[in-house]
């Protein structure tokens, strides 16, 4: 390693699509260059993703703009594929693809692993052998396909130095589920403060822009259309409470969540039924959102329904440090990030709609709470704790460079 050039560290993503652990990872990238003492590239297994009912090309992420943008290197091995839940979709690699690994790799002193899939990538024979860190980003290891093996096969052979875990749930599951809990990390996610921020006039002007009036009372639901987000019960807790809130709207946004998603179309017809054409209008369906902290400074509730796999989901934190309350399912380590700041529900339609009326009505209470918490979740406090980490990794690597020793 020549400490001339800095620390050198290659990330490798399963593909660029919407979600909470790209947007993460790639903040926490773009904060470690800012400090000009870390080189970082990004190598994408996919460079088109269909997904959620959404076709999701490389170049027109939001996380692959800002990282370009901010100057690092984003290439990607040209797949295409379907995912299914985040599970790669095939392990078997080209001589080409292999080659183009070999070279990434060999220019980097760390490698970076956004979840454990990539593994099936790294974990293949005859590749330049350098510390990997596994960053792990949910709380079910063993539903995740053949990740959690591949993860295992790693730590064998010697491969992952360490793993950081979003949430204190994410390293109990994985403890759980046989990783050594010495490698777990624990550095939770965090948002950047002067983005994520109540204001009035942004609020006033994405309501404009919704056709939603500046008084209503209005929930935001940010998620992808998969499974774990357990959308039908969003679906049915937004009937319920679009009833007895006569002027209240519901917003949608994600992967997914568009008028062009049947699988959607169907779930809200099985939710409202013959309530759809009365309480459909104040339903809006938004898709991918690149100015998130808009909709959330407008709104006055986030909302996260998930049964599972979660970890320290970030539309609870982006909401609250704009503003509006948090009412969640206890899943991950949701409830102990809502505490205090807002309502923990069980997974009962009614019980949600009523939080969701008491949230709106206590909003200005909790306010005093949610700015008070802003410094818990900076994403300076969280790109300080990965550079510690990573430079520490660094410190073991030059410890065992020996004179005379190639680093290949």
């Amino acid at each position: 390693m020549d400490a001339r050039l800095g620390l050198r560290v290659l990330s490798v993503y399963e593909g660029f699509f919407s979600g909470g652990a790209r947007i993460v990872h790639s903040d926490v990238l773009l904060g470690l260059v800012e400090g000009g003492q870390q080189w970082h590239r990004v190598l994408s297994l996919h460079g088109e993703v269909h997904r959620e009912a959404t076709t999701q090309r490389m170049e027109d992420d939001a996380c692959y703009r800002a990282l370009t943008t901010g100057g690092i290197d984003v290439t990607s091995l040209g797949r295409t594929a379907g995912l299914v839940d985040g599970t790669v979709a095939a392990s078997v690699f080209s001589g080409p693809e292999l080659a183009d690994t070999a070279r990434a790799m060999a220019g980097a002193d760390v490698i970076l692993s956004l979840k454990e899939q990539p593994l099936a990538l790294l974990n293949q024979a005859g590749l330049p052998r350098r510390p990997v860190v596994v960053c792990l980003h949910r709380s079910d290891p063993e539903n995740q396909g053949p990740a959690l093996d591949e993860l295992k096969t790693a730590i064998a052979d010697g491969k992952v130095v360490a793993c950081v875990c979003c949430a204190e749930s994410t390293r109990d599951a994985y403890e759980a589920a046989g990783i050594p809990g010495e490698l777990l990390h624990v550095i939770p996610n965090g948002v950047d403060l002067l983005r994520f921020r109540p204001d009035a006039a942004v609020r006033l002007a994405f309501r404009e822009s919704a056709g939603i009036p500046a008084t209503a009372p209005v929930v935001v639901f940010a998620a992808r259309y998969a499974g774990m987000k357990n959308v039908p019960l969003f679906l049915r807790a937004a009937r319920a409470w679009l009833a007895r809130e006569g002027g209240g709207h519901v917003v949608m946004c994600g992967a997914g969540m568009t008028e062009d998603n049947p699988a959607l179309w169907a779930d809200m017809e099985i939710a409202f039924g013959a309530d759809r054409a009365a309480l459909g209008d104040r339903v809006h369906l938004l898709g991918v959102r690149h100015d998130m902290e808009a909709v959330y400074a407008g709104s006055d509730v986030v909302a996260l329904t998930s049964v599972s796999g979660e970890a320290a989901p970030l539309c609870l934190i982006e909401g609250m440090m704009c503003g509006a309350v948090p009412v969640t399912t206890d899943v991950g380590d949701s409830a102990s990030i809502v505490e205090g700041h807002g309502l923990v529900t069980p997974f009962d339609p009614d019980a949600i709609a009523f939080a969701w009326s008491a949230a709106v009505a206590e909003r200005d209470a909790f306010a005093p709470a949610l700015l008070a918490s802003r410094e818990k979740f900076s994403r300076t406090r969280m790109i300080a704790a990965y550079a510690d980490l990573l430079a520490r990794i660094a410190g073991d690597v030059r410890d065992e460079l020996r004179p005379g020793v190639s680093e290949q």
